[in-house]
């Protein structure tokens, strides 16, 4: 008896004829937020008989509520109020039942409603899929899928640390030779290496980008298990071959950048994978991405054309540090995620706030003082000219990042890093001569 009377009013009642109920329903509404109020009103004849079966003509969604309250008026003026269990309806001329479901009701359902997750980009860009950054269309198309696991957009900065270390070198000469060999080289720092690392970042990132990005490639399950770990397998083993090609080429009698490519790729793995999983801790995390991305490719390039020096080590090294501010910008948008698996990376450990400073921090004052070291070696040009290239990047950190990191990541990446990574290649030419 989902709403009646109870049965010993049913008994008491005289049997009349009725004209039958008529409901008027009526909602209440308050300022948006109030208590949500249904007001039904039956009109019966005098004397007549409002039986279960019409109450419950009535719609029974009103009554599924958890604790619902009924107050219910008698021509004594008693009340009765009764949670969840045998409603009472009691009698007069004109009979009102008011069934309320209480605001905290309301708001606890609101609470354990699971929220939306699905973002813009299921109607998202063809573009921004193929290049595997935010905004990115829902494909089915299995090879699209497989490159933006490789998110060619992280490609770049390794070709350009490729080419900044073949300048350094001071032996790159426009020849086919030389071209092809830098080529290949490029080809084994980004496709190749860098779309490992990244497959495989986002394979052991499952669990958080089902919390971050559930509409991403692996979560989604656009792309099997056995798919990524064909595709994760079939870089790295092709990335450490081209390194070996590439050593052969040169003529190397010690395999370094067969080393390198092995030594990055080890990196790439305990950044991501368990037990190390280098991630979890924001600093060394943060600086292992970041001269993964700056360092290595550099020194591959100049040992491809010339020999790797201490100084040069250093100096990259050194300028890692702007890469772990560039490694940082990526991880406001993961904070959610982070913080539920219990990854302390430094939004996380230091809040959104101390992180973005902490972030361009890193990033200008790593090239303040690159600019100072070449200033001390006797190179004024290269030093101001890398000064130059560092207001552009502050004015976009005040006009983009800082205002918010989550926001503008993008934005801010593609307007700033630019000037970034002309920094680097001053700086090899500074080297170079």
């Amino acid at each position: 008896m989902p709403l009646g009377y109870p049965p010993d009013y049913n008994s008491q009642l005289p049997r009349q004829q009725s004209h039958g109920p008529r409901p008027s329903f009526l909602p209440l509404t308050g300022d948006g937020n109030s208590t949500l109020r249904h007001r039904l009103d039956w009109h019966v004849d005098q004397g007549a008989e409002p039986t279960s079966a019409a109450v419950t003509q009535f719609p029974t969604v009103l009554y599924d509520t958890a604790s619902i309250g009924m107050l219910i008026r008698a021509p004594n003026r008693h009340r009765l109020r009764l949670l969840n269990s045998q409603p009472v309806i009691s009698l007069s001329s004109r009979r009102r039942l008011v069934v309320r479901a209480t605001e905290s009701e309301v708001n606890e359902a609101a609470k354990t409603t699971p929220p939306n997750k699905t973002p813009a980009s299921t109607n998202g860009s063809n573009f921004n899929q193929l290049l595997g950054i935010k905004g990115a269309a829902q494909e089915s198309d299995k090879w699209k899928i497989r490159l933006q696991l490789t998110k060619p957009v992280t490609w770049p900065p390794l070709v350009w640390g490729v080419l900044c270390g073949a300048a350094a070198s001071g032996n790159f000469h426009w020849n086919l030779d030389d071209v092809a060999k830098s080529i290949v080289c490029m080809v084994m720092s980004g496709p190749f290496l860098t779309g490992y690392t990244q497959t495989l970042n986002d394979w052991y990132d499952r669990e958080i980008d089902s919390i971050n990005e559930p509409y991403r490639p692996i979560p989604s399950g656009a792309i099997s298990e056995d798919e990524v770990m064909t595709q994760i397998w079939f870089l790295l083993l092709g990335g450490i071959g081209l390194a070996g090609l590439l050593d052969v080429w040169a003529g190397h009698k010690f395999p370094i950048i067969f080393y390198l490519a092995l030594g990055g790729s080890l990196v790439s793995y305990i950044y991501s994978a368990p037990p190390l999983k280098l991630k979890q801790n924001g600093w060394i995390g943060s600086f292992a991405l970041g001269a993964s991305y700056i360092a290595l490719p550099w020194w591959a390039g100049q040992s491809l054309f010339g020999t790797l020096t201490p100084d040069i080590v250093v100096l990259t090294l050194l300028y890692s540090i702007a890469g772990l501010g560039i490694a940082i910008v990526n991880d406001f948008k993961s904070i959610e995620g982070d913080r539920a698996l219990g990854l302390q990376s430094i939004p996380v450990a230091f809040g959104a706030e101390a992180a973005k400073w902490i972030c361009v921090s890193a990033i200008d004052i790593t090239q303040i003082s690159v600019a100072g070291y070449l200033l001390g070696a006797g190179k004024p040009l290269y030093a101001l000219g890398l000064l130059g290239l560092i207001i552009p990047q502050v004015v976009f950190q005040f006009q983009y990042f800082l205002k918010d990191p989550v926001k503008y990541d993008v934005k801010y990446q593609a307007s700033a890093q630019p000037f970034l990574i002309l920094g680097l290649l001053v700086t090899a030419l500074a080297t170079s001569h």
